[in-house]
């Protein structure tokens, strides 16, 4: 008993964190403002420290790598599941819509609208793949250039030979230095988290019953069945039943963090730390979840088919119609390629969906409402999603 308790003490720490935290976020909504600021510290040190450790993380696996056949396996098998386990989820989610249909909603009075840069599609494209300054690619809001520099180093660093020999290894110990520094981080995570839980509570939990209550129940019910179902099914294919366990065995911690931060990158430690215990090798857990942290969201992929028929049930149009269906999964999987693993990264997907569809400005409020309040299970999915992706790609790439 001692011994598990020496296992399990994060996790029940970080349980007792969030239960009074969401006691605090209910009966005393007053003074979470006060609170509120440990919780941003918290994120904060998790957000700063993320960054470096993904370009270490992603820089040190591809120069570690010797075979260049190797890479190009792991690069292959990686975007297979990824674009497989979004294009599942999409057409699981469709399938729910179709079975349980949602009585149609009028949009809200209010709009919302976002400032957006007059910028054409080509000035777009350039931005979202680079930026103009060295130091703005360490910024989480391009975290795309980010893995793109990270790719290149990685490369530079393997054709550089034995005089590129120092570089490895500064960023492989820059890796492990990261690596250590997030522990540390970890340590304050019950506080921090169930100082963000009570805010969470407090200001979202009342809004879960209100206009908007059949779609986000359909969603939070579809995505939990998949969360379950899915991942148990994922982690079987993977390594058969060893597989399952050592999963759910691990998926625990970053599942209460991903729920608790509603945010992918936030995540991204424990989940590197789940890989290493279930047994995936570091040279594909840290492509896979770096990576998939951006570009792999089966919770996107599935809030996105909400939105898209949430829109299409307000201004009357027939959501199953061929046509509009395969064009909802090419937005879903753009969306969930786009969406970043920041609360509320969504918005340029959602506003590409109503672009597409020439949809009226009365369905922006509707879809916007719903990826905020579908947030916290989406990043669930989405970040955890990312384990078993790991796992998937092992189970094909034997590094």
């Amino acid at each position: 008993m001692k011994e598990v308790l020496k296992n399990y003490s994060g996790i029940l720490l970080l349980l007792l964190g969030i239960t009074v935290g969401s006691i605090i976020g209910v009966l005393a909504p007053q003074i979470v403002e006060y609170i509120k600021p440990l919780g941003d510290i918290f994120l904060n040190l998790l957000f700063v420290s993320v960054v470096p450790l993904v370009f270490f993380a992603v820089s040190s696996s591809i120069a570690s790598l010797e075979q260049e056949s190797k890479f190009g396996k792991i690069l292959i098998v990686m975007s297979f599941t990824f674009l497989l386990f979004i294009l599942i989820a999409a057409v699981f989610t469709i399938g729910a819509v179709y079975l349980f249909p949602v009585s149609s909603i009028s949009g809200s009075t209010e709009l919302i609208t976002e400032a957006a840069k007059e910028e054409n599609w080509g000035e777009r494209i350039v931005s979202f793949f680079t930026v103009g300054e060295f130091t703005e690619l360490f910024s989480r809001k391009n975290m795309l250039a980010l893995l793109i520099f990270a790719f290149l180093t990685g490369f530079a660093a393997r054709k550089s030979g034995e005089s590129g020999k120092p570089f490895r290894v500064f960023i492989a110990s820059g890796y492990e230095v990261m690596k250590e520094l997030l522990i540390m981080i970890m340590k304050i995570a019950p506080i921090g988290l169930g100082a963000y839980f009570a805010y969470q509570v407090a200001t979202l939990g009342p809004q879960l019953f209100g206009f908007y209550a059949k779609p986000l129940g359909l969603y939070y019910i579809a995505g939990i069945i998949y969360f379950f179902v899915f991942f148990t099914l994922y982690a079987f294919m993977a390594n058969g039943q060893t597989g399952i366990k050592n999963f759910w065995k691990n998926a625990i911690l970053p599942t209460l963090t991903a729920l608790s931060t509603c945010s992918s990158f936030a995540t991204m430690p424990t989940n590197l730390v789940a890989a290493s215990k279930i047994g995936i090798p570091s040279s594909v857990a840290n492509l896979v979840i770096p990576i998939g942290t951006t570009l792999h969201k089966n919770g996107s992929s599935m809030s996105s088919i909400i939105k898209i028929y949430v829109a299409f049930q307000i201004i009357g149009r027939d959501f199953f119609e061929p046509s509009n269906l395969l064009l909802a999964l090419g937005i879903t999987v753009f969306v969930s390629i786009v969406a970043g693993g920041i609360p509320n990264g969504g918005y340029i997907g959602e506003m590409l969906m109503i672009s597409v569809y020439s949809l009226p400005q009365e369905a922006i409020p509707a879809v916007i409402i719903i990826g905020t309040l579908v947030d916290p299970l989406a990043t669930v999915l989405n970040a955890v999603g990312d384990i078993v992706a790991a796992m998937f790609v092992n189970r094909f790439v034997k590094v």
